[in-house]
């Protein structure tokens, strides 16, 4: 049998003849990545730089500048030619199944008003049959800035079901043929936590907001273990190509549950997943009773349940404190009441897993902050990492809370820079305070997990990036940036999209920073994330993508 010495001795006649028959990595110990620009954050230490990456095993052995390169042998060299290195960026809050939904369905996101939208609407239903579905719409993008209706669908698609969610998931549009289907007439009730947009004269108007969009779901055509395995494997090879090596999807329905533990038994999960059980899911009780989820390389863990609160801004559904100044005498939906909220807390807690709750609006947050310290007094819980998902608007008095209860603020920088007009109207300037309070979180000791909530917004992190650094949009309005106090340093927006993400997943010791005995993920991108001006965050395109010591991206 031949050995890996004889091997190596093999390797070593036939290059010094010039010859490379056997590949340097199927010799060699160890990988070294060098001549890089490199960055890494240490907990407690900042920034540290390095030139030289190496790498065994998957994992990281060491980093330093080129004398530490002859430690290692024998060794694959890579020669970075002065790139940027960088942590794998982690997403702290995404859907990635929905992501993959998105790859191949309707996307409105670009829609600029009412008529553009129809017309991408009439020329896609012209390829399709059955139900017509599709996502991204947004009224605060048009001219109008008003809810479209079901007889604006009708127009153009009549004789089918027209489904159509808004680009923040808590409203849904849909034509008068999903109504009848749905048997929402002019008599049906509204379910709690839900909210049926009427006309004048009573009648549905075709808008439907959180609690509500599910009379029509329950219609639509249901999908197998074949398509949620298509739309994961869409979705990953997005994110591997946006340099994001680690996501924590935000709700999974049990179907997925399943898809997921059977990919990470085969090890074939395109990126890491850190997923949140769905409070909703009928089948929760039997996952809690199952047990947390976890496999031998890090690529999944199943240990929190994601629970509802309120519904979104743009919608006007996030429960408020006081009326939407654009409303009056509406201050947006609970989904869920105090007692439902205790229930499913209580029940996670007694099963060991952490709670992470979407709460957007100052009421929500309040409530489930309150929830929180309740719960906690009858049944603990406090050690858990709990975390408040988006936490958009907090009453300024609220904050000092989280850090009092534990709680994560896990939120979007982007969110940031999409909704700030829109605050504005909903809101008005004299409540601004309090709402994507990033740098207030942090100065008062808070970890910060940042992600996008893709398909909401754009998977890029780049994006949210640079909106944490830069309190401003794409086109870099306003000028100086939007509540500008709230800014993020470029270091502190890069741990919140590495170390601290990895912290609220309870990964800070296996992934988030490129550290000796750590997961060797990591990007090669084409901008100095840390010296190049302001707006090239924003356009970063990510050259190489590793995971697990492998590449798995690679741009064209």
């Amino acid at each position: 049998m031949t050995t890996k010495k004889q091997l190596k001795r093999a390797f070593i006649a036939l290059t010094s003849l010039g010859l490379s028959a056997i590949a340097p990595s199927a010799l060699a110990d160890y990988t070294i990545l060098h001549n890089a620009n490199g960055y890494t954050l240490k907990k407690g230490t900042g920034t540290h730089q390095f030139s030289t990456l190496v790498i065994k095993d998957g994992k990281v052995v060491a980093t330093g500048d080129k004398s530490i390169i002859s430690t290692y042998s024998p060794a694959e060299k890579i020669d970075v030619q002065g790139k940027t290195l960088l942590p794998g960026l982690i997403d702290a809050h995404g859907h990635i199944i929905g992501l993959g939904k998105n790859q191949s369905q309707l996307d409105l996101r670009n829609s600029k008003s009412l008529k553009d939208a129809l017309e991408a609407i009439a020329q896609y239903a012209k390829n399709t049959d059955g139900w017509v579905i599709g996502r991204g719409w947004n009224q605060e993008n048009w001219p109008s800035k008003t809810f479209p209706s079901a007889k604006d669908l009708d127009a153009i698609v009549s004789d089918r079901p027209v489904a159509l969610t808004r680009v923040d998931g808590h409203a849904l549009w849909v034509n008068s043929k999903a109504l009848e289907i749905a048997g929402i007439t002019k008599d049906t009730k509204a379910p709690e936590g839900g909210e049926i947009i009427r006309l004048e004269n009573g009648e549905p108007s075709g808008i439907l907001i959180d609690n509500a969009e599910p009379l029509v779901y329950q219609h639509m055509p249901k999908i197998d273990k074949t398509e949620v395995n298509k739309r994961l494997d869409a979705a990953g090879e997005h994110l591997l190509s946006l340099g994001i090596t680690s996501a924590h999807d935000a709700g999974i329905d049990d179907l997925t549950y399943q898809v997921y533990l059977e990919r990470a038994a085969k090890n074939t999960l395109p990126i890491r997943i850190y997923a949140m059980l769905s409070a909703t899911d009928s089948q929760l009780s039997k996952q809690l009773a199952a047990g947390k989820k976890f496999d031998n390389n890090d690529m999944l863990a199943i240990r929190s349940v994601k629970v509802y609160s309120d519904g979104a801004l743009g919608s006007r559904g996030a429960a408020l404190l006081e009326d939407y100044q654009d409303r009056i005498g509406h201050k947006g939906l609970m989904l869920m009441s105090n007692q439902e909220l205790e229930d499913v807390f209580t029940q996670a807690f007694k099963a060991g897993f952490t709670v992470n709750t979407h709460a957007i609006g100052d009421k929500a947050n309040r409530v489930v902050l309150d929830t929180y310290e309740k719960v906690y007094a009858k049944t603990g819980g406090k050690l858990l990492r709990n975390r408040m998902e988006h936490a958009q608007i907090v009453e300024p008095s609220d904050i000092k809370r989280f850090k009092q209860l534990a709680i994560i603020p896990s939120m979007q920088p982007v969110h940031a820079t999409s909704d700030m007009h829109m605050a504005e109207d909903r809101l008005g300037k004299h409540r601004l305070t309090g709402a994507y309070a990033w740098q207030t979180f942090l100065k008062q000791g808070s970890r910060v997990a940042a992600g996008s909530d893709f398909p909401v917004e754009l998977a890029n992190a780049f994006h949210g990036l640079y909106a944490a650094v830069s309190r401003q949009d794409k086109h870099g309005a306003p000028k100086n940036g939007w509540l500008t106090e709230e800014k993020l340093t470029r270091e502190q927006a890069l741990r919140a999209f590495t170390l601290d993400a990895a912290y609220a997943a309870h990964q800070e010791f296996k992934i988030g920073s490129l550290e000796k005995g750590k997961w060797a993920d990591f990007i090669i991108v084409d901008t100095n994330y840390f010296e190049a001006p302001l707006t090239y965050i924003y356009h970063t395109q990510v050259e190489q993508t590793w995971l697990a010591g492998k590449l798995k991206y690679q741009q064209k």
